[in-house]
């Protein structure tokens, strides 16, 4: 049996739609009730479901010790795509718990049940640091522990280290490392912002650059990896490094090449790192007054300024692989929402 943990979020559903496809038995893990009905409505507009009903649905905890043994009864093979997601600092011991703690319960899971492989979705903010010299990041990358991240980041880091340890223990496991991942379903989180902020009039931009990846390609490649004799090594899943700028301009784009309806403008206004530094400051004295969610700290303004680069070779020589054009699936995307 196959199973899945974060079943409910962007990487988990896209994945479920296609091992229900195949003939193995599926167990997956929600938390949220709503999210369940959501990606049953999903798996329902892709007229597939009969094999979200095939899946065998668990409502438990990856941070719930007994519920999560429960779940791992008669399992083989692990995806391990739950992870919380936050940049808000308040969040802290939530990501902790969440990210490391909860993926340690993973690893121990698979080693008591004897699991042959497990499959961790990291991200690239787990890679190591260019320098000044050399803004190219590969898997090998040495990670400077002394530079600004955020919390995301060292759970992310840490969670990995879980993983590790469970390779030394004798768990086979692949680790990928995702860019930012565009997919459908998920209309108003994540990288589908990007879009709903272009729509909504977006003014400003950076000269940063992120990497960014299609959500068919995530799976294709965890997927083929899980399937192949490949243990002990993560892998880079970047189709492409595009700037801020870049990415806007092209969702602006096409935007106004499927819209009938009014014309959405490109944000137009670069915003220096200077100026976001002193916006930050106002934000914190608010966020403290007023009990406001903060969205800028140093690490989310050091990584919108970002300028590394990823190399995705490793992928593509290890099992043969070929990025989407990110273009080309933006416009496909787009067009679906």
């Amino acid at each position: 049996m196959i199973l899945v943990t974060g079943g409910t979020g962007l990487v988990g559903f896209h994945l479920l739609l296609q091992l229900s496809q195949e003939e193995n038995a599926i167990r997956a893990i929600y938390r949220s009730e709503k999210k369940l009905q959501h990606v049953k409505n999903l798996f329902e507009k892709e007229n597939k479901l009969p094999q979200f009903e095939k899946i065998d649905w668990v409502k438990a905890d990856i941070i719930d010790i007994p519920a999560l043994e429960s779940a791992f009864t008669n399992v083989s093979y692990v995806y391990h795509c739950a992870a919380l997601i936050s940049f808000n600092p308040k969040d802290e011991d939530k990501l902790y718990q969440n990210n490391i703690i909860g993926t340690a319960n993973v690893v121990n899971c698979c080693l008591s049940s004897q699991v042959k492989k497990l499959c961790y979705v990291s991200s690239i903010s787990a890679l190591g640091n260019g320098t000044e010299h050399n803004l190219l990041i590969n898997e090998e990358t040495v990670r400077n522990n002394e530079a600004i991240r955020s919390d995301y980041s060292i759970s992310k880091f840490g969670a990995e280290m879980e993983v590790w340890r469970g390779f030394h223990e004798g768990l086979d496991i692949v680790i990928v490392n995702p860019g930012v991942i565009f997919g459908n379903g998920f209309p108003t989180e994540g990288s589908s912002l990007f879009i709903k902020n272009i729509k909504d009039g977006q003014l400003f931009y950076t000269l940063g650059k992120l990497g960014i990846v299609a959500i068919e390609d995530v799976i294709k490649a965890m997927t083929i990896l899980m399937k192949s004799n490949i243990s002990g090594e993560r892998f880079i899943l970047v189709a492409e490094d595009v700037t801020y700028k870049e990415l806007f301009d092209s969702i602006t784009e096409i935007l106004n090449q499927v819209q009938n309806d009014k014309k959405v403008q490109t944000p137009k206004f670069e915003i220096k790192k200077w100026q976001l530094q002193i916006i930050r400051i106002f934000e914190f004295v608010f966020s403290a007054l007023f009990f406001r969610k903060r969205m800028l700290t140093k690490a989310n303004i050091n990584a919108l300024y970002n300028l590394e680069t990823h190399d995705n070779s490793k992928i593509k020589n290890a099992i043969d692989f070929e990025f989407l054009d990110m273009k080309l699936y933006l416009k496909e995307l787009v067009g679906k929402m």
